[in-house]
């Protein structure tokens, strides 16, 4: 799966990429969020990875661009922050956040959040392949019925 990571710190941006590719994730790695939002438009990313303080575009900034793109389809987006304070848990989903790791994060407690966005992108996607293809046999199946 291909995953996006914006982090402004080199240390957490390298272990988190170094992380998720031995995981077996395709990553590419923006050090702000306007990058990362750049990055995002130019590519294919279900996943997003992303740091919540950060110059230029802070992490929710970049959340609400992304939350706000017609056509990307559903991205499953993680705050990864030292944040900590409930206050700051509940404004990070509320900007649309689909999970909140803290920092310094535990690499385990990492890759089950990681694996519990892969079940729920992977479903998405499942769901939209089944209604593309539901789309496509009605459209068969009105054009069989129609008396031309």
């Amino acid at each position: 799966m291909k995953i996006l990571i914006a982090d402004d710190e080199f240390t957490t941006r390298r272990l988190l990429q170094t992380y998720l590719e031995k995981w077996g994730h395709e990553v590419t790695a923006a050090k702000t969020g306007a990058e990362a939002l750049e990055l995002f438009q130019r590519g294919d990313y279900p996943m997003v990875v992303t740091d919540w303080s950060m110059p230029e575009m802070d992490g929710l900034e970049l959340i609400g661009h992304l939350r706000s793109l017609r056509g990307a389809g559903y991205v499953y987006i993680v705050l990864v922050t030292a944040r900590a304070q409930t206050e700051d848990i509940v404004k990070g989903i509320d900007a649309g956040a689909d999970d909140f790791v803290t920092k310094p994060f535990d690499r385990d407690e990492l890759r089950a959040r990681m694996r519990a966005g892969e079940r729920i992108v992977s479903s998405l996607q499942t769901i939209a392949e089944l209604r593309a293809r539901l789309r496509e046999a009605l459209a068969r199946l009105g054009e069989a019925t129609d008396p031309l």
